[in-house]
């Protein structure tokens, strides 16, 4: 049976992650490759507001990970900054949830999923965690994603996610957030 473009770009991410990890989850980013190529920043200066972020790859411990670290400011209507990535395919058909491998600044922070749904810049579905200080994987059911607006379908289909934010969203706070690893479970 010939590979399809979707299995091989799932390997290529998925180099390097422990065969255990694999079985569990499909993981789509462990922050190995120029992720500065997948990733970006996003703030709520777009619309007006004042929130300033700073998004970085670095390497601890012989293992890469992103940090997002920022000032979240709600004045001028503002209020978030994100680190997004556009998916290479849609999450595998029986996925149930988003898994991360984070840390924080034991603050509460926010994946938000965007679908071929959510076509205006506020729009996407919402799920809140805690980002402790230790290393910790997280595991968000899709069944726990709140969409943004009424007009949008829950919860979101697995064929139509886009892509995935984490964001530091909705309060005056200092942000600091890394993560390790990224995928669905």
């Amino acid at each position: 049976m010939r590979p399809t473009v979707k299995s091989v770009l799932l390997a290529l991410l998925c180099l390097g992650t422990p065969l255990t990890t694999m079985a569990q989850s499909a993981m789509f980013e462990t922050f190995e490759t120029d992720p500065e190529t997948r990733w970006r920043l996003i703030a709520d200066t777009v619309m007006g507001g004042v929130s300033q972020g700073d998004l970085r790859f670095l390497r601890e411990d012989g293992q890469a990970h992103a940090r997002l670290t920022g000032t979240v400011s709600t004045a001028n209507n503002g209020g978030f900054i994100q680190m997004r990535t556009d998916l290479p395919a849609p999450p595998p058909e029986k996925a149930t949830g988003v898994r991360l491998v984070l840390r924080g600044n034991d603050q509460r922070y926010f994946v938000h999923l965007r679908t071929g749904g959510t076509v205006l810049p506020w729009q996407y579905y919402q799920a809140g965690f805690h980002a402790p200080r230790d290393w910790t994987e997280i595991r968000l059911p899709f069944a726990a994603f709140r969409p943004s607006g009424r007009l949008l379908r829950v919860p979101p289909r697995n064929a139509g996610i886009k892509s995935v934010g984490i964001v530091a969203f909705g309060r005056d706070h200092e942000a600091e957030i890394e993560l390790r690893e990224v995928g669905f479970y």
